[in-house]
């Protein structure tokens, strides 16, 4: 773990196990230099430990990117919660979840990200207010698509000449939070589809 922290150059690394709950969760701090870490907390099956941990250490790595790109006065940090595989109850798992942001006094913002939702936002908020996408504050989804749908227009002038997708055949992998609505986005403007989920 420790060479996988250096090699990203992260901050910190958190890790909690709450039996009750069922909860295996990780999150990485990659900088909090310009602010707090934000980033979303992923809810996602991994084969083991160390995948979930090298995941949140990249994931928190790009969002420090996004932040600084953005200029955003805020770091880099991503929370993965290990998907348990016996019966358990979403809700309790999640406001554990809230505890355990808590304990980092406002290091770390999560927000939701793949596998979660607004709702499960609303369960993290019980236990902490270091949270961000409430069913009160709205999935930021949406902007993430029309910001890739502006991206695959610029692509397209850079590439084609033209903004206009029409016709244009177009994949996307992953109908979630994200893909779903740039898919519609991109059907409306005339794309051609190819789609893929799990």
């Amino acid at each position: 773990m420790f060479a996988l922290m250096q090699q990203s150059h992260a901050e910190a690394l958190h890790l909690v196990c709450d039996p009750e709950s069922g909860l295996k969760a990780v999150i990485a701090i990659h900088n909090s230099r310009s602010g707090p870490a934000l980033g979303g907390c992923r809810y996602l099956t991994y084969t083991d430990e160390e995948s979930a941990v090298e995941d949140a250490i990249q994931l928190a790595k790009s969002m420090s990117y996004k932040s600084a790109l953005a200029g955003l006065p805020f770091g880099g940090g991503k929370a993965v919660i290990m998907r348990p595989a016996q019966l358990f109850d979403r809700q309790a798992l999640f406001e554990a979840f809230g505890r355990f942001v808590e304990t980092l006094q406002g290091r770390y913002i999560t927000a939701v990200d793949s596998g979660t939702s607004s709702l499960d936002m609303d369960c993290i908020a019980r236990s902490t207010r270091h949270v961000t996408s409430t069913s009160e504050e709205g999935d930021p989804s949406i902007c993430t698509a029309k910001g890739m749908l502006t991206g695959i227009r610029a692509t397209a002038v850079a590439r084609l000449g033209s903004d206009n997708l029409e016709g244009l055949r177009i994949a996307i992998q992953g109908l979630g939070h994200v893909g779903y609505p740039l898919a519609g986005l991109l059907h409306a403007a005339g794309a051609e589809l190819l789609v893929s989920d799990l």
